[in-house]
């Protein structure tokens, strides 16, 4: 994948505008040209909103059809027993009632017309009702991953040998199976005509794979002669931008499905020459046991 930026600036220019401290926590890609949410495909939108922006969505809906059909009962004075020709708040709860299609007797249709508006919401309530359970099964029953990913990756010597290395852990008091990582690197480069564009590069793991994934994994790549990042000094990982960025998915028996997660570093969240504190041990009974409130440690 090549994804082209503006030709006047340079990889020292890109260098120099990152940030103190930069950590990608997802994948999100920034786009102009096209929308974030397209209203030709609401359940895309309804089941990828974040929690609070789906609340708000929802209950602005609500009060949006509560209050057109408020109106329309208000709109022929009579239309419904017990309610004056200027009691809106009457009206809106009134419509409310109507829409959940639960009633509770004092005020009802009175004309053909107060029949005819309350029935078209009666028949949009069920309509609502089903698609918003529909939505909120969805957006419920999506599993978690609950893979943790340490705050930085790190390159340094081992055994005489260059390796970059970035720690996980299984979050859940259950064990993870069948586990399969993918590491890619974002670098920044010239195409032909001159361009900065960004390539992306497949970073071979030395162990890209764990049948049973109970604790920790320490993810390695070596950085030999044929990896990309083989003559990467630090200041040219500055300088060429390199983003890292680490998939993991994994099948979790307890809920008998396939979970996933993404983890992105660049900047400062790319340390040297430090690794790994110990996070597995024994306890006093000699079990085995993960501390993953060390799984960032450095030393």
């Amino acid at each position: 994948m090549i994804l082209k930026r503006e030709p006047s600036q340079t990889p020292e220019q890109l260098g120099r505008r990152l940030p103190a401290h930069a950590v990608v926590s997802d994948f999100r890609l920034r786009k102009k040209g096209v929308s974030r949410y397209d209203l030709r495909d609401p359940y895309y939108t309804a089941v990828t909103l974040p929690w609070w922006a789906f609340t708000i969505a929802v209950l602005a809906l609500v009060f949006t059809i509560n209050t057109a059909f408020a109106l329309l009962y208000l709109a022929q004075p009579g239309a419904v027993q017990n309610l004056g020709p200027k009691q809106f708040w009457l009206s809106l709860f009134f419509s409310i009632e109507t829409l959940s299609t639960v009633g509770y007797g004092e005020m009802a249709p009175a004309t053909f017309y107060g029949h005819v508006v309350s029935a078209c919401e009666i028949v949009l309530g069920m309509a609502f009702t089903a698609s918003l359970t529909g939505i909120l099964f969805v957006r419920l029953s999506r599993p978690k991953a609950r893979i943790l990913f340490a705050d930085a990756a790190v390159i340094h010597d081992d055994e005489g040998k260059r390796r970059l290395a970035i720690r996980v852990a299984n979050g859940r008091q259950e064990m993870l199976i069948n586990a399969f990582a993918v590491l890619a690197a974002f670098i920044t480069d010239r195409d032909a005509a001159g361009q900065t564009v960004w390539r992306t590069q497949r970073l071979a793991l030395e162990h890209e794979t764990l049948s049973v994934f109970p604790l920790t994994w320490t993810l390695t790549h070596l950085i030999d002669e044929a990896s990309p990042l083989q003559a990467f000094s630090p200041a040219e990982f500055a300088v060429r931008d390199v983003r890292l960025y680490l998939m993991i998915e994994a099948h979790d028996p307890a809920i008998s499905a396939d979970v996933h997660d993404l983890r992105g570093y660049e900047g400062e969240a790319i340390v040297f020459d430090k690794h790994y504190a110990e996070a597995v041990s024994r306890d006093e009974r000699g079990r085995i046991m993960a501390d993953l409130s060390r799984l960032s440690a450095l030393v």
